[in-house]
């Protein structure tokens, strides 16, 4: 596939979902806990644009309603709620102190050629546009992985649990252009009630520990009755 052989939109939507996966590094070195939800922010909007444009390039127009969903949900609504939380708990100069980031960063690198070799007998029984997108989204579903694995503090962890969702959500786009709009709006809601669920987490953690690094949990000991 020549890059510039193809239409001005299918060169878009190459060109974002490159940026779509640029964000998971981004999430993957940042931090600033304020920064991270920030990147978060851009990756949901980015994967709202490249919906819209798939949309424009199958005729697909459900995928416009998908695009909406992902545009409120982790462009506008998760990130908004993040902020509102650290603000409340005091954590805006919050760090996630990432150790040894380099060998994070490779170790990330080393995913993405994984994901590509792997999705690449798959991409080629496909005829679209979304053909090179399947390796990147496997690839964003295993840097949110690594995210996860490789931070301490909660709001960190969650938002690498919501790439991970984020990089499923784009295999769906890719691979089948979406999936029925009762499973897509289901999924919006389990999103939706797992961030309230998250805040009301959050909370308790700040009141027990005055921190929000799941590591303080080691601390929690057996009282002898």
């Amino acid at each position: 596939m020549h890059l510039i052989s193809l239409p001005i939109e299918e060169q878009a939507i190459l060109l974002l979902a490159g940026m779509v996966l640029f964000t998971s590094f981004i999430l993957l070195a940042q931090p600033r806990i304020v920064s991270t939800i920030h990147s978060f922010a851009w990756q949901g909007i980015l994967l709202a644009l490249v919906t819209v444009l798939v949309a424009y390039d199958t005729g697909l127009h459900h995928l416009y309603i998908s695009a909406l969903i992902t545009f409120l949900m982790k462009g506008l609504f998760i990130p908004w709620l993040l902020h509102r939380l650290i603000h409340k708990m005091e954590f805006q100069r919050e760090k996630d102190i990432i150790h040894h980031p380099a060998l994070v960063l490779l170790a990330g690198g080393f995913l993405v050629i994984f994901c590509y070799s792997t999705a690449l007998p798959i991409a080629k029984t496909s005829n679209s546009v979304t053909q090179p997108i399947i390796g990147l989204s496997m690839a964003m579903v295993m840097l949110g992985m690594l995210m996860l694995i490789t931070r301490r503090k909660a709001v960190s962890q969650v938002i690498g649990f919501m790439a991970m969702e984020n990089g499923l959500f784009f295999a769906a786009i890719s691979a089948t252009h979406g999936m029925p709009m009762v499973v897509e709006l289901g999924i919006a809601f389990d999103v939706f009630v797992a961030s309230i669920i998250f805040g009301i987490f959050f909370f308790h953690i700040k009141n027990s520990f005055d921190s929000l690094d799941v590591d303080q949990m080691s601390k929690l000991s057996e009282i002898d009755r």
